[in-house]
């Protein structure tokens, strides 16, 4: 069952329900009551998040290539940065593309992601990375959608030995937002860092659902969550890491940590370890709570107005995470699009 599927074929029952257990906080099926007829071809005249960043850039206007195609495929035989921009402007419609991307042996590529838009569309995004020996992939997703929005990207993760791949995901939500990553892990060297940062208010949802599945034995795995939400909002963080039996050697973490800002906002946590090997080291935790009013109190009485207090708060909470990004640009990015959001400075 999935959103694309559902979208390409009209049929309702295709769409992940509360049954479900891993949709279980994210239901589809009992929000979505008809499938909206296709989003109308968009040209996309505006700049993205990253464009003051160097490199290649492909759109998608509408879940469309300028080109009239919803797939794409693209093969980096070079060290390069591809922006890959997802911009939508619909009200009532749908829209479903489709992308895949093989770094080649040894290349090394910045994949900078976003997702922009206006109205109330549903979308559907599915990635398929495959990173080959050696490959380095570095993947930051930015998710700027509107309120009523509702979103599921989907991204396979394939590595081969001794391939890296470093994911970081900032979002703000929407009616509903799935961001989903699964990755095959080879071990042999292999080493993956995915980590994320959720901003959310008002009543805005956002999934981050991850999994990694080491295979073999010595593979790295390094995740660290953080975020906060206020006002009615929810998040949901699902992270899985599968040690798979004879793949020893292996080292994963697992790190998430939510603020809770409203009496009536909610953050639904389900970190979970399946090991089947022996002489491995992992561990997960999890921790949801408030700001401390101690240090709210103490910039207060320095003169520091409280709402501007707890911003700064926060926004050394998730700093954590945007630090870890280790393109200069790109980090430069993000910590201007968490202060904004924040009421800091940009």
């Amino acid at each position: 069952m999935s959103l694309a599927t559902a979208l390409k074929s009209g049929d309702l029952a295709e769409l992940p329900a509360r049954r479900d257990e891993g949709w279980r906080w994210t239901d589809l099926r009992g929000l979505i009551r008809a499938v909206p007829p296709a989003s109308p071809p968009l040209t996309v005249g505006t700049a993205g998040p990253f464009a003051a960043i160097d490199g290649e850039t492909i759109v998608f206007g509408n879940g469309q290539r300028a080109d009239g195609g919803t797939d794409l495929s693209f093969v980096a035989e070079r060290d390069m940065t591809l922006q890959l921009r997802f911009v939508s402007d619909a009200i009532n419609a749908s829209q479903a593309s489709t992308v895949a991307i093989d770094i080649g042996a040894g290349v090394s590529l910045v994949l900078l992601e976003s997702h922009e838009g206006a109205g109330d569309y549903i979308a559907s995004v599915e990635i398929g990375l495959e990173v080959e020996r050696g490959a380095h992939l570095t993947r930051i997703v930015l998710v700027d959608e509107p309120a009523d929005a509702i979103l599921v990207s989907e991204a396979r993760v394939v590595l081969h030995p001794g391939a890296t791949f470093h994911q970081t995901i900032l979002t703000t939500g929407g009616r509903r937002q799935r961001i989903e990553t699964v990755v095959t892990h080879p071990g042999a060297g292999g080493s993956v860092r995915m980590d994320g940062v959720y901003l959310l208010g008002d009543r805005r949802h956002a999934d981050i659902t991850t999994e990694v599945t080491h295979a073999r034995p010595d593979g790295v795995t390094n995740q660290l969550v953080k975020g906060c939400v206020s006002g009615q909002a929810r998040a949901v963080f699902q992270g899985r890491i599968i040690v798979a039996k004879g793949a020893d050697g292996t080292d994963a973490k697992m790190g998430h940590h939510g603020l809770i800002l409203s009496e009536r906002a909610e953050i639904d946590a389900k970190p979970e370890l399946e090991i089947y090997a022996d002489d491995v080291a992992c561990a997960h935790g999890n921790t949801v709570g408030a700001l401390d009013e101690e240090a709210i109190f103490y910039a207060r009485s320095r003169g520091i107005p409280e709402a501007e207090a707890r911003a700064m708060l926060t926004q050394a909470f998730v700093g954590e995470v945007v630090d870890r990004i280790e393109h200069d640009g790109a980090r430069d990015v993000a910590r201007a699009w968490v202060a904004k959001r924040l009421g800091g400075e940009a």
